[in-house]
């Protein structure tokens, strides 16, 4: 698929009537023949500009409409009201995804693949368990308090995924990544512990994300004890997933 915009026209003119033979390409006016691998090649370069292009322009679209999902959700949200909200014209988003979910699933896909490499400064750098639980839970409080609505709107995907069957194969996805972030969390916590796993990756992922989205529904509904409360939280339990 080729943007409208893109210049997608080749690099040689007109070609003559001449027969093709011994592995050139018919030239163009007073243009040399050029070897069919050069053209080949060339064509192939040409190609793969457009479609960095073609991804390029996705991401910019997917980071302007994270603001107004995050904002309204999946339900009050059709790819007019992001049109409406950003530079983009509903158009320019329709040509590039084929309806919201494909757009939605983006968004979020592209913004938790950041989200799941959050703690590895904190898994690469700590020196003692108490460190790392230092490290982790600096972030986490710092993602739940500075942007609860991008999670929010995770958490309505996951949600969404159980009607809509478009979107599992991407929670799905996206699940596994962070299972893998808190899986490496907690693996280093027990090394420099000197313990061992109590549970496994999944039921750590599932203790802890449950601990988050309490305190993201807190931290939403406006309590200021959102943050240090998810926080006791983890520090109570981490203890008890190793031994």
């Amino acid at each position: 698929m080729l943007d409208p915009g893109l210049d997608d026209r080749q690099d040689f003119p007109g070609q003559s009537s001449r027969p093709q033979g011994r592995g050139y390409a018919a030239s163009g006016r007073g243009t040399a023949a050029r070897p069919l691998h050069r053209r080949r090649a060339v064509g192939a370069a040409v190609e793969g500009r457009a479609v960095d292009k073609v991804a390029q322009r996705r991401s910019e679209l997917a980071a302007a409409a994270l603001e107004t999902l995050a904002e309204l959700g999946y339900a009050r949200t059709g790819l007019r009201d992001i049109a409406a909200r950003s530079e983009f014209s509903h158009g320019v988003l329709h040509y590039y995804f084929r309806d919201k979910v494909e757009l939605i699933t983006h968004c979020v896909r592209e913004y938790k693949a950041r989200c799941a490499t959050r703690y590895d400064e904190a898994v690469a750098t700590a020196t003692t368990a108490e460190d790392l639980v230092a490290g982790f839970l600096r972030e986490q409080t710092a993602t739940l308090t500075g942007e609860p609505q991008m999670h929010r709107l995770w958490y309505d995907l996951r949600n969404q995924s159980m009607f809509e069957p478009a979107f599992r194969a991407d929670v799905a996805g996206i699940d596994l990544l962070l299972e893998r972030m808190v899986g490496r969390v907690v693996s280093r916590y027990a090394e420099l512990s000197g313990t061992r796993p109590r549970i496994s990756p999944t039921a750590f992922y599932a203790v802890l994300d449950g601990l988050f989205q309490q305190a993201l529904l807190r931290q939403l509904a406006g309590d200021p004890e959102a943050a240090a409360s998810l926080r006791e939280a983890v520090q109570e339990v981490l203890p008890q997933l190793v031994h």
